[in-house]
C-alpha cells in the first residue's frame, strides 16, 4: 500500500496518546467524595460489566480515528484489474492424435468445453481470438469482445479438418504472436480509433493460452523458436499438456486408432515454452483438470496491475465504526431506574 499524502500518518500518534491520557484520568481516584445513601441503586447504575464496555466503545472509536486519518492520506493499493486493450488468444491443436479417448469423451473435444468454460470466466471486456493448427496454423476468430462469436468458433472446429495433418509447435506461437501484434497495433477488428500500444506497455495486454497433446513433428520453427518471438514480444504464454502419459492410439478411436502408435503429449517442450515467456504449464490428464485449469486462467488472464486509489473505503469502515462505537455509547449508557 502506499499514499498520497504519507505525511498526514503522523495524526496517527493522536490516537494511542488519546488513549493513554482518558485510561491515566480513569485510574485516578475522584477529587471529591459525595455522599450517597442508596447503595442498592448506586450498584445497578455502576456495575462490572461497564469495564468491558468502555473498552469496546474506546476500540471502536479508536478504530474509526485511524480509518479517517488513513483515509486523509488518500491510500492507493496495486490490483489487478481487467484491461479494455488485453487480448487472450486460444491456441488449439487439432492435429489427429487430439481425437484419441484417453481424455474423455476425447482430447478435442475436452478442449472445446474447457474453452467454453474459460470464456464464461473472463471479464466481458476481454478480447479474444483462436488459432487452430496441426500442420499448419489458422485464425478462426480474430481478437473480439464479442464472446458469443468465439463460442460459435470454438464448437465449429472440426475433428476430421485437419486428418493426418501432424503438429506445428512453432509455427502456431508464431501465428499468435503475430495475432497479438496486430491486436495491439488496432488493426482489422480490434481497431476502434485508439493509438498503437509501445513496447515498453504491452506486459500484460496479450496472453497466449496454448493447447496441445502432442510433440511437434511438423512446420518450420522449433517450438523453442516460437517461444522467443513471444518473449521478445512480452506476451506469456500459458501451456497445457493434454493427454495422458500412455496416451492413446494416435487416430483416437478407442486404445487402438488408426496409426498404431501411441501419442502421448511432450511436457517438457510445453513446459520449457511456458518458463521461457514468463507463461504457466499445467498437465491435464483428465477432462476435469483441464477444465480446472482454464477456468482458473479465465479468472486472471486480461488483467494488469493497476494503482488504484482506495481511501472510500477507508472512510465507509471509519464512518461504520464511529457509528457503531456511538451506538453502542447510547444503548450501554447508564440509566437510574
Amino acid at each position: 500500500m502506499s499514499f498520497e499524502s504519507p505525511w498526514w500518518l503522523l495524526a496517527l500518534l493522536v490516537v494511542p496518546a488519546a488513549l493513554g491520557l482518558f485510561l491515566l484520568l480513569r485510574r485516578r481516584g475522584p477529587r471529591f467524595v459525595v455522599p450517597f445513601p442508596n447503595v442498592d441503586v448506586l450498584a445497578q447504575v455502576r456495575s462490572p460489566r461497564d469495564s468491558w464496555r468502555t473498552a469496546v466503545a474506546l476500540a471502536l472509536g479508536a478504530l474509526s480515528a485511524v480509518a479517517l486519518v488513513v483515509a486523509v492520506a488518500r491510500p492507493h493499493v496495486t490490483m489487478r484489474v481487467p484491461d479494455e486493450q488485453a487480448t487472450v488468444i486460444l491456441v488449439v491443436d487439432t492435429s489427429r492424435s487430439m481425437l484419441a479417448e484417453d481424455v474423455r469423451p476425447s482430447r478435442l473435444e475436452a478442449a472445446k468445453a474447457a474453452a467454453q468454460r474459460f470464456l464464461e470466466r473472463v471479464p466481458d471486456r476481454l478480447r479474444v481470438a483462436v488459432v487452430t493448427f496441426s500442420g499448419d496454423a489458422h485464425v478462426t476468430a480474430l481478437p473480439t469482445k464479442d464472446h458469443e462469436r468465439v463460442r460459435r468458433s470454438v464448437a465449429a472446429i472440426d475433428p476430421f479438418a485437419s486428418f493426418g495433418g501432424g503438429t506445428a509447435i512453432g509455427d502456431a506461437l508464431a501465428r499468435a504472436v503475430e495475432v497479438g501484434r496486430q491486436a495491439l497495433a488496432g488493426e482489422g477488428e480490434v481497431a476502434g480509433g485508439r493509438a498503437a500500444v509501445t513496447p515498453a506497455d504491452r506486459e500484460g495486454l496479450v496472453s497466449i493460452l496454448f493447447l496441445s497433446d502432442g510433440r511437434q513433428n511438423r512446420g518450420i520453427l522449433p517450438p523453442l523458436e516460437g517461444a522467443r518471438l513471444a518473449r521478445e514480444a512480452a506476451f506469456p504464454v500459458y501451456t497445457v499438456a493434454l493427454g495422458t502419459r500412455r496416451g492413446a492410439g494416435a487416430g483416437g478411436f478407442g486404445s487402438g486408432g488408426f496409426g498404431g502408435r501411441s501419442r502421448a503429449p511432450d511436457p517438457a517442450t510445453l513446459r520449457a515454452i511456458a518458463e521461457a515467456t514468463g507463461g504457466e504449464f499445467t498437465e491435464a490428464r483428465t477432462a476435469e483438470t483441464l477444465s480446472a485449469a482454464y477456468e482458473s486462467l479465465g479468472s486472471r488472464l486480461g488483467r494488469v496491475a493497476r494503482r488504484t486509489e482506495v481511501t472510500v473505503a477507508f472512510v465507509a469502515a471509519g464512518a461504520v465504526a464511529l457509528l457503531a462505537a456511538a451506538l453502542a455509547g447510547a444503548w450501554w449508557s447508564p440509566r437510574l431506574p
